[in-house]
């Protein structure tokens, strides 16, 4: 597990395009945490790093945003507005994430049954310095990503 403070907006969106930079077809990135603790502008970031270049906003009320021209094509959920997980299945989640594509994952802990067990797990947190983010790769896929995470500033 990985731990770190990010002081500001900015420095977030950098780390969504670190891990960017290794995410590769089928890498699965699961964000939960407080309402606005970060996701977006994580998510935002990591667009970003995969070269989106128009707006890339959260997707609460579409639910599913693409990104076909991504270097690797980009889905971006936000479950927020899902209230049974039957509606996550309406969608076609558990056929399409972790082979479609890249996915980047608002809220993936309302329904936790469906993601596959090699992820890249983040958690955002408030705090007086800023965000706690913190990354949990479920596998070996998906451990490299936290290469992304650098060492310091950490939180014990």
């Amino acid at each position: 597990m990985r731990r770190l403070i990010s002081p500001d907006p900015e420095t977030t969106a950098a780390l969504g395009g670190r891990v960017a930079a290794r995410l590769f077809e089928g890498a699965v990135v699961l964000l939960s945490g407080d309402l606005g603790a970060g996701k977006t502008c994580f998510s935002q970031g990591l667009a970003r790093g995969l070269g989106v270049e128009g707006p890339v906003q959260s997707p609460t009320f579409v639910l599913v945003m693409e990104y076909p021209e991504a270097r690797v094509p980009l889905r971006h959920a936000d479950l927020y507005r899902l209230d049974r997980e039957v509606e996550a299945v309406a969608l076609g989640l558990e056929e399409r994430v972790g082979y479609d594509g890249a996915w980047v994952i608002e809220w993936s802990d309302r329904f936790p049954d469906l993601w596959p067990a090699d992820r890249l797990e983040l958690t955002f947190r408030h705090a007086p310095e800023g965000r706690i983010i913190e990354a949990v790769a479920t596998g070996p896929l998906h451990a490299p990503l936290l290469e992304a995470f650098p060492a310091a500033p950490a939180v014990a």
